[in-house]
């Protein structure tokens, strides 16, 4: 399977949504909570699966910049100063294939754990 390429990323910051458009027509709108969650950065991921943090209270986060990284990502930078999160174009993509997998089982851990998307 080739790469994913993004033919156009677009960010409504009314909404919060970062929509993302490939060139083999796939489109997906990814709220900025969402990214926010899912980032890719050691602080949110770890450095091993057993190390990856439940991000609570980002319900209201938005994106205040968003800043090329060479020509395979962007790094988006939160209002909540998060900003050392690298969004390559296959973790945009990926994000957007398997939020119906991803966001769920965030919403379950945060249950789990007692904690709340708002701030």
């Amino acid at each position: 399977m080739a790469e994913p390429w993004p033919s156009a990323i677009d960010y409504d910051p009314a909404a919060r949504i970062l929509t993302v458009t490939f060139e083999n027509g796939e489109r997906f709108a990814l709220a900025a909570e969402y990214l926010r969650v899912e980032s890719p950065s050691a602080e949110v991921q770890g450095h091993s699966p057993s190390q990856r943090q439940t991000v609570p209270g980002r319900a209201r986060v938005g994106i205040i910049n968003i800043e090329p990284v060479g020509n395979y990502a962007v790094r988006l930078i939160f209002d909540d100063l998060h900003d050392t999160g690298i969004f390559t174009w296959r973790y945009l993509h990926e994000l957007g294939r398997e939020h119906g997998e991803r966001w769920p089982r965030y919403l379950r851990e945060l249950e789990e754990r007692g904690l709340s998307r708002e701030p």
